[in-house]
């Protein structure tokens, strides 16, 4: 097939679906990626072929390397291609203080955001490596402006996982930046998504707005907005960018 070929991880709600969508209008083949919630990633791939688009969606938790394999052999299966990766999967925690967080915790925290952005950069570099006989492709790692402020009393565990996302980025960078592949991270701001509620804290994002220069909080649409534009050719001499999309903050 001609058409380029996204995975995105964690794509069937917030970021990650909108990035799906707005990927697919731009002409992309896109793979929807999910851990557990298999009805909101259907409903991601209903919206884009019924607007015309290709789409598929398979499941994988990204911090397990069995599934995370499986679901490239999938790929490989049903495209025959890789074009792009999106490292959007993440988790966060209830808020607590660093004398409070478990190593349970922890090791959830950084197996899902770190190794598993590690693992999927891992299988996508083999395929799209002129190393390795690929034609050269885009990755673009999913931060936080958390990896600046450090998110004291609340995520630090986050905030810390998401500068580690900022370290890869560079370094990785530098690794494939000969071998055809860019990459970038986008690192959103305060974003209206369900990742707030899950860490205890569905109010969060609208009670911290007034901190924001912009005195507003962000939509993922915007986000997904960079994320296009560093996948695209008008990104083409962009690599290893930390694009913050904070509303100044």
């Amino acid at each position: 097939m001609d058409q380029q070929v996204l995975l995105i991880t964690g794509g069937g709600r917030g970021i990650g679906a909108a990035t799906a969508l707005l990927a697919a209008r731009r002409g992309y083949a896109v793979a929807v990626n999910y851990a557990s919630n298999s009805l909101a990633a259907d409903e991601v791939v209903r919206r884009i072929r019924a607007d015309g688009g290709t789409a598929i969606a398979v499941q994988a938790d990204v911090g397990d390397e069995a599934q995370v394999l499986a679901m490239f052999r999938k790929l490989d299966a049903r495209f025959g291609r890789l074009d792009a990766l999106v490292n959007n999967a993440g988790v966060v925690d209830r808020q607590a203080r660093v004398d409070e967080m478990s190593v349970a915790r922890l090791e959830r925290m950084f197996r899902i955001n770190v190794i598993g952005s590690f693992v999927c950069a891992r299988e996508a570099v083999r395929r799209m490596s002129t190393r390795h006989g690929g034609q050269g492709g885009v990755i673009v790692n999913v931060s936080s402006g958390a990896s600046r402020l450090g998110s004291a009393g609340q995520y630090v565990d986050y905030a810390a996982s998401k500068g580690a996302i900022d370290t890869f980025t560079v370094g990785l960078a530098r690794e494939v930046a000969d071998e055809g592949i860019r990459v970038n991270a986008v690192r959103p701001g305060l974003i209206e998504t369900e990742i707030h509620a899950s860490g205890g804290m569905p109010e969060r994002a609208a009670a911290l707005a007034p901190t924001v220069p912009m005195k507003r909080t962000g939509t993922p649409e915007e986000i997904a907005g960079a994320i296009l534009w560093l996948l695209s050719a008008e990104a083409s001499y962009t690599t290893m960018a930390l694009l913050d999309v904070t509303g100044g903050r």
